[in-house]
């Protein structure tokens, strides 16, 4: 048994292989192009602020249990589950300066959940790698609705400027963004823009799991 899951499970698991977008990570079927150039159509059509985002799961089966149990569950035990896959990942994104940043929550939503599950999960990875850690780089400073149920375009401009981060943290720094799963990439794309406008050197991103197309529903 691995921690939280047994057996079972833990074959059921949808661990991503074969060739990803090099920009958002998610799996791509039927290319003939070397896994290093390969990128999507939707990263093609909208170009991301980071340079490259990995993802450990697809948003599917067990991975997705997963992933509302560490949301919405108090499952923190999941994290000791999970950090090992996202350590494999990380290896090599991380470069000398690089700061493990998890996307933050609002206070509020904060305060309702008890914990963000993106800095359990980023904490639990710089521990593991002894890379450095800054919970408080980046804050949410204005409460978003909930972006269940919306649309890409929805997502985007609800979270328009209701990130900032600290230019004392991130500045000069190269930063990997932690966090529990993937969309659109609204989130990912705010983060990284706020850490980018603070002075940050470029911008990685490191997620749990990958929807493969936009679900409303996540």
């Amino acid at each position: 048994m691995e921690f939280a899951l047994c057996p079972d499970c833990l074959v059921e698991t949808p661990f991503i292989t074969g060739p990803v977008c090099q920009v958002c990570g998610i799996p791509v079927l039927g290319t003939t192009e070397s896994e290093s150039s390969i990128v999507c159509d939707d990263c093609l059509s909208h170009p991301r602020p980071w340079g490259t985002a990995r993802a450990v799961l697809r948003y599917d089966k067990t991975a997705r249990e997963i992933v509302l149990a560490l949301k919405h569950g108090d499952r923190l035990d999941l994290v000791r589950t999970v950090t090992p896959w996202m350590k494999k990942l990380a290896a090599p994104m991380l470069k000398k300066n690089s700061l493990i940043v998890p996307v933050p929550l609002h206070p509020l939503r904060q305060f309702q959940r008890r914990y963000n599950q993106s800095a359990e999960l980023a904490r639990a990875l710089s521990l593991a790698i002894a890379w450095p850690y800054a919970a408080q780089a980046l804050h949410r400073v204005r409460a978003t609705s909930s972006l269940d149920h919306r649309s890409r375009e929805e997502r985007f401009d609800l979270l328009r400027n209701a990130i900032t981060a600290d230019p004392d943290m991130v500045g000069d720094r190269h930063i990997l963004l932690v966090d529990d799963v993937m969309t659109s990439g609204a989130t990912l794309a705010a983060s990284a823009e706020a850490a980018l406008k603070s002075g940050a050197t470029g911008v990685d991103c490191l997620v749990l799991a990958r929807v493969e197309k936009d679900d409303p529903g996540v």
